[in-house]
């Protein structure tokens, strides 16, 4: 049976889903982070109207994680063109390890980023002092994703290694 891809046949199907794995992941902790966060900004904001647009913070942060998930998964995309150049089963692990490094990290940093600014905004209409802190733990909650990213990244670029030619 001759095919017209070069290489594996069933390769492209891993990394398409190491593209989807990043994309939605990432988008899920994004919109857990911005939904739990928006939950807390709305009930503090009954009490302190005054703090909304500082305490939307979380939010932002959160909304990045998608930006995160995007980028793998243009680069993992951008990277499957079977026709051009061949691509073997060892690239598309490659892709969906990428893929799920890079979503499960933003899922994780999404939670981590939800569940702080939540509480943290909250805490904030009482006590303005614990705004610097809350951006400190939001801070370290965002790193995670941006380590899914980094790993993602040199995940990512190990395909096309997998035979010298």
């Amino acid at each position: 049976m001759s095919t017209p891809f070069a290489g594996d046949v069933v390769g492209p199907f891993f990394g398409f889903l190491g593209a989807a794995a990043a994309l939605v992941f990432s988008c899920m902790g994004a919109a857990y982070g911005t939904a739990k966060s928006g939950v807390g900004v709305a009930s503090m904001g009954v009490m302190r109207p005054e703090l909304v647009m500082k305490s939307i913070v979380p939010v932002v942060m959160a909304g990045v994680l998608g930006i995160y998930g995007l980028i793998i998964a243009v680069i993992i995309s951008t990277g499957i063109n079977p026709k051009a150049k061949p691509y073997y089963l060892f690239d598309g692990y490659a892709h969906l390890s990428s893929g799920l490094a890079c979503g499960l990290a933003g899922l994780a940093a999404g939670m981590a980023i939800g569940i702080v600014g939540d509480a943290g905004v909250r805490a904030n209409a009482q006590q303005p002092k614990l705004f610097v802190g809350m951006i400190l733990i939001l801070i370290f909650a965002e790193a995670l994703a941006l380590y899914g990213l980094i790993v993602g990244i040199i995940l990512s670029s190990r395909a096309g290694q997998s035979r010298a030619e």
